[in-house]
């Protein structure tokens, strides 16, 4: 694959595009910072990005595929389709106050940007509007979109958006993550399916009239009894987790009438999943059986494995190259020493680069060397995938080490290093997406590449047809 004739051109364009930009996009990173909204629960953070989509000339379609919290904004005409996906959603229970290497909660048990997607929206829209700002001015055909993607954690709403139809028509899709190093992403993530089982008993006196009762407790108990026995007898690269939504209230002396247990199991290949989800149901169903309780299935959430696409890898990794990496300055590098105090000596190990040991922040770009080997974690993003060729940046935003889903991530959301990654990003998806543009024999060995690599395989999308998106339980 060769390299863009233009390219020092089309940098010095998009770069001052986003640059220019640079107080718009920071102060819209940190307003959903703010929201920290969870699962479809996102809407003020979707609306800010369909209103600045506006006013940047967008089309824009809110609602989109009757999901109340996606957003769609289009720019251009005709072929090809390229998609930036931006996500929003925050995590519950990680509130934090920002800039501060201690643990101190905004609201206390209220939610927060810990897995950085208030940075994930905001560097896809700085990628749009530096795309579509590139096209008009050069008068080049084809349509850049920006996907404003709720629900990522525990919602699959991008699986939703691909079962009503969202993603037809699209050639490839272009997306990041914020994180402790830059790199390309190489390795395939696990497929993942959600599920509640309720359990209906009868409420009794727990000592004057026991045996008249009926508990709803029992059966999630010897559900996950059951669970932890099957552990034994799976593959070993599954994972099944679960959470206990409904315990039956907090009277020990009541047998409980209702009770409820969210389980989420993960398998390296779709096809896995619809067995070890039949061996779970027929576990939760003999736990009935023993409490003579009734059991409600409710199917939630779920995602299917990331299909790799090593043409656009390249692609991205080769732009990556050409721009380099953020350049953190004094007070960003003594802010992020101050957070690698908080972790552990296993979190600054853990999956550290060699030779960037000593450092606060990464300072380089991790070489590319695509291998076929499976990251233990789930995301949406694999049901894109499945549909067309799709690529995943990291850039580094916070501290070295820094684990996901913690509050020293909500803690560093907002600050100048991460402003930094965000409008990093944004050029990197940018001129990607704009490579797909100019080179488009690039985008055909990816689409080929595509057909390679899901022939022979069916997509099934892991979320039923009667599941409605909306807020977890709690």
């Amino acid at each position: 694959m060769g390299t863009i004739e233009i390219r020092s051109e089309a940098i010095e364009h998009i770069s001052g595009t986003i640059e220019h930009k640079r107080e718009l996009l920071a102060s819209i990173n940190d307003r959903i910072w703010e929201f920290a909204e969870t699962r479809y629960e996102e809407a003020r953070s979707a609306e800010l990005f369909a209103q600045i989509l506006e006013q940047e000339g967008f089309e824009v379609e809110r609602a989109a595929g009757g999901i109340p919290t996606a957003v769609i904004g289009s720019f251009g005409t005709g072929s090809p389709v390229i998609g930036i996906l931006g996500e929003y959603d925050a995590l519950f229970g990680l509130s934090q106050e920002k800039g501060l290497s201690s643990k101190q909660s905004v609201v206390e048990g209220g939610n927060g940007h810990g897995c950085g997607h208030n940075l994930l929206g905001s560097g896809a829209l700085a990628a749009v509007i530096g795309v579509e700002q590139y096209l008009l001015d050069q008068g080049l055909s084809g349509t850049v979109r920006f996907y404003g993607c709720p629900a990522e954690e525990g919602g699959g709403g991008k699986g939703l958006m691909v079962k009503r139809g969202l993603f037809e028509g699209v050639d490839a899709a272009i997306t990041w993550h914020p994180g402790p190093a830059n790199y390309i992403n190489s390795a395939t993530l696990l497929a993942t399916r959600q599920v509640y089982f309720q359990f209906k008993g009868r409420s009794a006196h727990a000592a004057a009239a026991p045996h008249l009762g009926r508990s709803a407790l029992d059966g999630v108990e010897l559900t996950n009894m059951g669970v932890n026995y099957l552990r034994e007898h799976m593959e070993s690269d599954c994972r099944i987790h679960y959470a206990i939504t409904n315990t039956g209230g907090i009277s020990p002396n009541v047998v409980q009438a209702e009770a409820e247990v969210l389980y989420k199991l993960r398998v390296p290949r779709s096809e896995q999943l619809a067995d070890l989800y039949e061996r779970i149901v027929r576990i939760a169903e003999g736990a009935a059986l023993m409490t003579g309780t009734e059991l409600v299935i409710r199917p939630d959430s779920g995602a299917s494995e990331l299909i790799m696409n090593r043409t656009l890898e390249r692609a991205a990794y080769a732009v990556f190259q050409e721009i380099g990496v953020p350049d953190f300055d004094a007070a960003e590098l003594e802010f992020a020493s101050r957070i690698r105090t908080t972790l552990t000596e296993q979190d600054k190990l853990d999956g550290l680069p060699s030779g960037l040991e000593g450092k606060a922040l990464s300072d380089r770009l991790e070489p590319y060397s695509p291998q076929d080997h499976l990251v233990m974690g789930s995301s949406d993003l694999g049901d894109v995938s499945w549909q067309i060729p799709m690529v995943q940046c990291y850039v580094a935003s916070m501290a070295l080490g820094t684990p996901l889903h913690t509050w020293q991530v909500v803690s560093q959301g907002a600050s100048s290093s991460a402003h930094k990654a965000l409008l990093h990003a944004g050029k990197l998806m940018g001129l990607t997406a704009l490579e797909l543009f100019l080179q488009p024999e690039v985008l055909e060995q990816a689409k080929a590449e595509h057909r390679h690599q899901v022939t022979g395989r069916s997509y099934l999308c892991p979320i039923s047809d009667d599941v409605v998106p909306g807020p977890i339980k709690r």
